[in-house]
């Protein structure tokens, strides 16, 4: 659940923060919309997701896209804001555009950012979909953490944090790797 809606939610995400970055109009139309929406916390959305989507998968669906999508937009829009100046000079001057602008400048330049903004994302992703599974689900690990709680068993508490941990971690170390073999460049430096 939390795999498929953070790679969701941050493909969307970098795209939108990718374009706001190369283009000043597309950040002009979302801007303000993004400005207004992305002050709201995560954990408020999860009531409204319950009463539209009930207490299953899309609610928590819902609420991990939220949480993750933030941070991939704003880190990628600022390491396309980042690049230095003269890379872009260079490219303008060996002609580079369209899609071979994207692909050479755009995204190279800001993977750094962009892989600061995945790892903040996985992390929120994790934190709102324990948080969402606590408040309302009827299975997950939040739940199980719950009612571990409510039954005053602390060994399954313990379980469920170590469960979380162990997810957490290994999604982390796949994002390490995919880092890795997308940017050689920095595992040699």
């Amino acid at each position: 659940l939390v795999t498929m809606g953070f790679t969701v939610a941050a493909s969307a995400g970098v795209a939108l923060g990718l374009a706001m970055g190369a283009s000043r109009t597309v950040e002009a139309f979302v801007n303000p919309i993004f400005l207004v929406l992305r002050p709201i916390p995560p954990l408020a959305w999860i009531p409204l997701a319950i009463v539209w989507l009930g207490l299953g998968d899309a609610a928590k669906m819902m609420v991990i896209f939220v949480s993750a999508f933030v941070p991939s937009v704003i880190n990628s829009f600022t390491g396309v804001r980042q690049i230095d100046k003269p890379i872009f000079e260079a490219a303008a001057m060996l002609d580079i555009t369209g899609w071979r602008y994207w692909r050479e400048v755009l995204i190279p330049g800001a993977l750094p950012s962009i892989f600061t903004g995945l790892r903040l994302s996985l992390q929120a992703s994790w934190t709102t979909l324990v948080a969402a599974e606590l408040v309302g689900a009827i299975t997950g690990l939040g739940q199980i953490l719950n009612q571990a709680a409510q039954d005053i068993y602390p060994a399954m508490i313990l379980v469920g944090m170590i469960s979380v941990a162990l997810c957490g971690w290994a999604m982390t170390q796949g994002l390490g790797w995919l880092e890795k073999r997308v940017m050689p460049w920095k595992a040699i430096a």
